[in-house]
């Protein structure tokens, strides 16, 4: 099989934007607060392993969702 044209840059999908180092810090600072959020619930509140894990998790997809509805909204003004 062969090709009898050369591809172009159009021919090529369009690449999701780089993930700045402000989006990264952010990453990271919601992964530690979460976890201390787990560890403060488990150790300091006594509340159960299962109950901690739920709590930070819930958490967790809470802030998910915060920021696909802000993305969102981002991608729609543009």
């Amino acid at each position: 099989m062969s090709v009898d044209h050369d591809l172009t840059t159009e021919d090529e999908p369009d690449r999701a934007a780089e993930v700045t180092a402000a989006a990264l810090l952010g990453y990271a600072t919601a992964a530690v607060v979460l976890v201390a959020w787990f560890l403060y619930g488990w150790l300091v509140q006594r509340q159960g392993l299962v109950a901690s894990v739920g709590e930070s998790a819930g958490a967790g997809f809470g802030l998910l969702l915060a920021v696909a509805v802000i993305g969102t909204f981002r991608r729609d003004r543009r």
